[in-house]
Parts: C-alpha cells; structure tokens; sequence
C-alpha cells in the first residue's frame, strides 16, 4: 500500500503576524523622521526666501535712494534677472494655495521681513537675523 504524501508549501499565522509586526515597527520608526524631515526643509525655503526678499529691498533703497517701506512691485524687478524678477515664485510654504509673497510682510527698511506663519509648530525657526 503505498500513502502519497501531499507538501503543502505556505506561511503560517505566526510567521505572517511576525512579519507585520516588523514592518509596523519599522513604519514607527521611519514616519516621525519623515515628517521632521519636512518641516526642516519648509523652514529652510522660507528663511531663504525671507533672505531674498531682504537683499532685494537693500538693493531697492540703494539703487533709488528712498528710505520709505518698498511694496512688492518696488522690490519685484530685485528678485530675479532685472525686469524679469518674480515675486508670485516666493511663497511660504505654508501658505496654500500659494500667493505672491505670500506669508510674507515686507517691514521698513531697518526691519528684517517676517514669516506670518513664524508661530506655527514646525515653522517656528523661520526668522532672518
């Protein structure tokens, strides 16, 4: 008599419940990175764009010679190549949907500009000194 033996390949519960496990915790780890990781870029783009809007206002008053606040289409043609500056391409990048300037205030001359969103969890190193 001859008993055929049947081989049935597969995983079991446990190892599949053990692989999940692994993969959640994985997940754990790598999600808050990722998301500090974002903030930290968004921080970073708008002090850069704070720094731009700051060299163009210094260039604004040196070139004409006036001392009163600049207003954006003063500062527009600062920001790029001659009359081709574009102010609608600085944004804080938490303003949506995005604006020319927007989150932005210009300030004085003697006042470095700010981020309106400098209050924001995750956004609050965003302060040109």
């Amino acid at each position: 008599m001859r008993i055929n033996k049947i081989n049935k390949a597969g995983f079991t519960l446990v190892e599949i419940m053990i692989v999940v496990a692994i993969i959640g915790l994985l997940a754990a780890i790598a999600i808050p990175n990722f998301v500090k990781a974002r903030q930290n870029s968004q921080t970073n783009a708008c002090v850069n764009n704070l720094r731009q809007i700051d060299g163009a206002k210094q260039q604004w008053a040196l070139e004409t010679g006036k001392t009163s606040a600049p207003v954006n289409s003063d500062i527009q043609p600062y920001l790029g190549r001659g009359s081709a500056g574009n102010v609608a391409s600085l944004a804080c990048p938490l303003v949506k949907p995005a604006t020319a300037l927007g989150g932005y205030t210009i300030n004085d001359l003697n006042t470095a500009p700010t981020c309106n969103n400098s209050a924001t969890v995750g956004h609050t190193g965003a302060v040109l000194n």
